[in-house]
Order: C-alpha cells, then structure tokens, then sequence
C-alpha cells in the first residue's frame, strides 16, 4: 500500500516543476494520467523520461470540441488536475477551473506558473534565474567580485515550484475530508523562492545579514562555510557552522587562536584556509577529516555521488529503465514510495483511459478519426 493509492491526477503536458511534481505523487501511489497533445510522432516522449515516470498517457486535441468534452468526462473522475499555462488560457480553451469545478466540485486545480495568476508580470515568460533575481535570492550568491552565477534551476523551479505545489496539493486534500470541498492552487515560482527566503528577511531586520555579496555567514563571507580548491584541481565543502565544529576544523587543520565571528579578519582567514586546502588533493583531506564532526565534505560530480559510501548504504539511486535514478524521498514507514515506472509512449494509454470512462469502441475510432483524440 502506498500514501496516495487511490488518488487520480489529471496531468496537462508541460515542462519543469509541475511534471517533477507530478512525478513524486506517482511515486506515492497516484493514478497519473497525462493529456498529451496529438502529434505526428506520437510516440516521441516530451521530456527526459525519468522525469515523466509513472504516468499513463492520453493524447487529446484540446482545442477540438470533441477533444474536450473527453477531457471534462475524465476530470469527472478526478482528483487533482495540475496545468501550467500563462494565466488565462485554461479559461479560452474551456477547462478553467470554473467550468471544472462546477462538473466535479472536489477537484482540486492546481496551477503552477512562474510569477502567479495575477500582478503585472503574470503574462509575462520567466525562467528559474528570473524568480531568482526578483525574489532577492540570486543577489546575495557567488564570488563578491563576479555577477551572481545560475544555481542551477533547483530553487525556483523544484524548490519555489514543484515542493510548493505538492504542499498546497496536500495540503487541500486533507482539508477536503472536512469540507468535501476542492480548491484552487495558486503555487508561483516566485512566491516559493521569497519564502525560502524567510530567514534571510529576519536576519537582515535584526542587522545579522548585510546586502554585499560574500560578506555573510552562508553565503562564503565565513572563511569556515565556503568551498575550496584541493592540490589535484577538486574541491572540499567547509560547513562549520557551529563553535563546536569550528574548533575540529582548526585542530585538523592545526590552527590556534582563530577567533570565529570577527568579519574584518575574514578575508585573510580564507585566504589562509585556500592556501592551506591547495597544498594536498582532495583525497588527502577526506581522510583527515574522516570520522569528525568539523563538517568538511568532497564537492562530488554526480556521477561521483552514486559512489559516495552515504549514499550507497541507503540506496539514494535506484534501478531505472537503463540507468539509475534518486528514490522517492522522504522514506514513509508503513507506506513506502517506490520508484514508478517508465511512462510509455505518448497516447499509448488514450484507449484503456476512454474505455474505463465508458466510451465504446466504435465513439473511440470517430474520435480518432476526426482528431480529436490520438
């Protein structure tokens, strides 16, 4: 038995967090069915395949009359539709949540955008970086003296959007029980990003966090919370955060009388620390640090990280169609999640869907035949 067995999800083809998010509500057990669009090459999946696991796919032409009832039959049956068009083009192409929650009034319509259903920006395209930068979150990363770098796209679009979208689908759910009513989920990029940045708004209100770029305690001002370049062209992650850890970190290191938290001796204090981690390879330093609490970590490729000894013991990476991929997190004790399986081809799935909403066979091959489904 899985978390979320018995849940449907009605899936609408898109990229980025909303499929991520989608992605680990198969893992908890959900029914995904995927709408696709018709397409010529209908088997060409439409994004990288362990991303879209656990999904049947449905291929509908939306903006055929008949395309849509089948869509509308389908949410009939449905718990959770998640889409992520601009504002406004569910609503033009007819399955806005109005007319969706009026046929079915538990649905709960889950919408992911960038920068939310409404304000000046809300038509406007975003990338990651975009929400970043808006949010006040890419300003305080990177070297002091070098524009902010791309963090990768793990804030906003898996942090700000996808975690977010799957708090608020949860969290409806539950409420669900109570009213027997759905809802609507507003979940924006950028208003997750500007909440991931809760404590940082306090530490700057109490004089704790200052505007300058590397000149705080995380974001490598503090000589001991920064990476460094190890003698054979690695990296080493120094994360001693706490007294306690710092003090391991300056015994290992043989180092005295180094006070912590005087910011103006910070910058000779990495300059100390760069030339001392420059002198030995990484490998040097993993082992002498090895079984110490002074938080110091290789800085791993990914294909580095599936041999890291942590990770290994706890299986982080799991068998997947020819490769491997992170299991399902977090691990739930009488309810495990389990890896779902690949997604097959697009609309491989339209007819076993349409049947079980009671469409014949004979209203299927009309449907195919005109377009509207595929």
């Amino acid at each position: 038995m899985t978390a979320l067995k018995g849940l449907r999800v009605v899936e609408l083809e898109a990229k980025g967090p909303a499929p991520y998010a989608v992605m680990l509500m198969a893992d908890l057990g959900a029914d995904v069915i995927r709408i696709d669009r018709v397409r010529a090459n209908a088997g060409r999946l439409p994004m990288p395949e362990a991303l879209q696991r656990g999904r049947r796919s449905v291929a509908l032409n939306l903006k055929d009359p008949a395309g849509l009832r089948v869509l509308h039959r389908l949410l009939d049956t449905a718990d959770v539709l998640v889409e992520s068009y601009r504002p406004g083009v569910a609503e033009r192409l007819g399955f806005g949540p109005d007319a969706c929650r009026e046929r079915n009034p538990r649905l709960i319509y889950a919408r992911m955008t960038g920068w939310g259903q409404d304000g000046p920006l809300a038509g406007r395209a975003g990338h990651d970086i975009n929400f970043l930068s808006l949010a006040g979150a890419l300003h305080p990363m990177g070297s002091a003296d070098r524009p902010p770098p791309p963090p990768l796209n793990l804030l906003g679009d898996y942090g700000g959007g996808a975690m977010f979208l799957i708090v608020g689908v949860l969290a409806s759910l539950l409420e669900r029980e109570r009213s027997g009513q759905g809802q609507i989920i507003d979940a924006a990029m950028v208003d997750g990003v500007a909440s991931m940045l809760t404590a940082f708004h306090a530490m700057r209100a109490a004089g704790a966090w200052t505007e300058a770029r590397e000149d705080n305690v995380v974001d490598g001002g503090a000589p001991w919370y920064r990476s460094y370049k190890t003698a054979d062209g690695g990296y080493i992650a120094v994360g001693a955060l706490e007294p306690a850890f710092y003090e391991v970190l300056l015994e290992r290191l043989g180092l005295d009388g180094w006070p912590m938290h005087e910011r103006d001796r910070w910058p000779a204090q990495r300059a100390e620390l760069a030339r001392i981690f420059a002198q030995h390879p990484r490998s040097h330093w993993e082992r002498q640090f090895d079984g110490t609490d002074a938080c110091v970590t290789p800085v791993l490729t990914l294909e580095e990280s599936t041999r890291a000894p942590q990770l290994v013991a706890r299986a982080v990476l799991q068998p997947f169609a020819d490769t491997f991929v992170p299991a399902p997190a977090p691990r739930l004790s009488r309810t495990p999640a389990t890896v779902a399986e690949p997604c097959s081809s697009v609309g491989a799935a339209t007819d076993e869907v349409l049947a079980g909403l009671g469409i014949s066979p004979g209203e299927r091959a009309r449907l195919r035949d005109s377009g509207a489904i595929g």
